[in-house]
């Protein structure tokens, strides 16, 4: 069953946030409104992850018109998850990347390594949280752009795809992923990704185990992406 969401207006503060809170426990995603204060909107939505629920922010006063069209249209949430996921990893790679420039080679020819941590939402349409999906495959272009660019100065670009990985982002679908998994066999090797899986991919990468590899997608997913009959 998919997760509902719930638009809480006022949740920033009082009864509002006491509201989102609940429904974060009963397993909501909660869209969360303000009107002006950002500050009390952004620890809301802490208590709302702390509850086990996850949230957006939207900001809008319930007397526009225009602001109540654009807090079911979710744009605002769209703009956020945009940058966090897409436009902060794309220009804080192109800062990371001007510094790796200004180094010297070393004695193998590098100047470094860059690993982008996109997901299976990359190429696997959840129709409930397409924002997301495209903004993950948008990470795995420019991974492909990068390790074009920087190939010949000696930096090497990676794209790890997590699969299913057990962290408080996902304890609130719990229930559903282990019938999947355990079950159903949705992925061949029957258990959940631990955050530890996808630790020993990047260390392989820092240590220089892929050297003749740049652009290269690592699936750590449990075997997810084998298309099976």
């Amino acid at each position: 069953m998919a997760k509902k969401t719930a638009l809480v207006t006022g949740a920033s503060r009082g009864i509002g946030r006491g509201i989102a809170i609940e429904l974060a426990r009963a397993g909501c995603n909660i869209a969360i409104n303000y009107a002006s204060n950002a500050a009390a909107a952004e620890e809301a939505l802490t208590l709302v992850r702390a509850a086990g629920g996850d949230g957006v922010l939207i900001k809008g006063d319930v007397a526009v018109a225009a602001d109540r069209e654009r807090m079911v249209a979710g744009e605002e949430s769209f703009d956020r998850l945009y940058a966090i996921n897409l436009k902060g990893p794309y220009f804080l790679t192109q800062i990371v990347a001007k510094r790796m420039l200004a180094q010297e080679k070393d004695s193998e020819g590098f100047r470094g390594r860059i690993v982008t941590i996109s997901s299976i939402s990359a190429y696997t349409a959840s129709i409930n949280r397409g924002d997301y999906c495209v903004v993950k495959a948008g990470l795995g272009m420019m991974t492909k752009l990068f390790a074009d660019r920087l190939a010949n100065d000696g930096i090497n670009v990676y794209e790890i795809r997590p699969g299913i990985i057990a962290t408080d982002m996902t304890g609130g679908v719990k229930e559903k992923y282990d019938r999947l998994i355990i079950e159903q066999g949705i992925t061949p090797i029957r258990r959940w990704g631990r955050p530890e899986d996808i630790g020993r991919a990047v260390r392989a990468i820092a240590e220089d185990r892929f050297p003749f590899s740049t652009g290269a997608v690592f699936d750590v997913d449990g075997g997810f992406h084998l298309h099976r009959l």
